[in-house]
């Protein structure tokens, strides 16, 4: 019990902030680009209460978070928030757009993925004088990196409506783009489909685990970090 609330406690601040700000960031996003129902209905704030949804951002990981913590190896978790709604008929060029605002949350995962290498750097500098402060930092920025590269690369998987999806819909003739976004309504399925085979982290995981490399190279991390 002990080492499940120490690994929830470690991992509550990265998942919630993860979670919460991959939504604002596409809220924002269509802002600059002429929509502003994020902004009319409050949802472009960092306040998780105005995000969370109970099962995706508390449920779904606590659940994981429970059950891998009593299972050998590291924590496994992900989720969501509500999504920012984004009205693409308020968008000077709806289609392109949609695209541009899709791809902001996997780019905005990517850069607190980045925050949080800075903290773990932070905690290994506070080592030996500040060592309630340090540990926490240095478990709590494994953990943010963790959740963020793995939400920005499930993300970009290219199906509807993973952001991904909107990403290629975007980009595509008008016609193709319409079947294409007929996928949609399967896209959940497919991806359970794909976890339940074990093929979605055969696909995933050698993105996960380039971007981890990329970031603990590009600040120095040491190298027991993610092993």
């Amino acid at each position: 019990m002990d080492n499940i609330l120490q690994t929830i406690a470690i991992w509550a601040i990265p998942v919630l902030f993860a979670i919460t700000l991959h939504e604002v960031s596409h809220g924002w996003v269509a802002k600059l680009l002429g929509d502003t129902t994020a902004q009319m209905l409050g949802r472009l704030t960092v306040n998780p209460l105005k995000h969370i949804d109970l099962v995706g951002t508390v449920l779904v990981p606590v659940g994981l978070l429970v059950l891998t913590a009593m299972t050998p190896g590291p924590p496994f978790v992900f989720g969501w928030a509500k999504p920012v709604p984004v009205n693409s008929r308020n968008l000077r060029h709806p289609q392109r757009d949609m695209a541009i605002v899709a791809a902001a949350g996997p780019l905005a995962n990517l850069v607190m993925a980045m925050f949080w290498a800075l903290m773990i750097k932070l905690g290994f500098g506070l080592l030996g004088t500040f060592d309630w402060v340090a540990v926490p930092l240095i478990y709590m920025g494994m953990a943010g990196i963790t959740i963020n590269i793995l939400l920005m690369v499930l993300n970009l998987l290219p199906v509807p409506p993973l952001d991904g999806g909107r990403v290629v819909s975007g980009f595509l003739p008008p016609r193709i783009s319409d079947a294409y976004d007929r996928i949609e309504p399967y896209g959940l399925f497919i991806i359970l489909g794909l976890l339940a085979t074990g093929m979605l982290w055969a696909i995933i995981g050698p993105f996960f685990g380039f971007f981890v490399d990329l970031i603990r190279t590009m600040f120095t991390l040491p190298p027991e970090i993610f092993g």
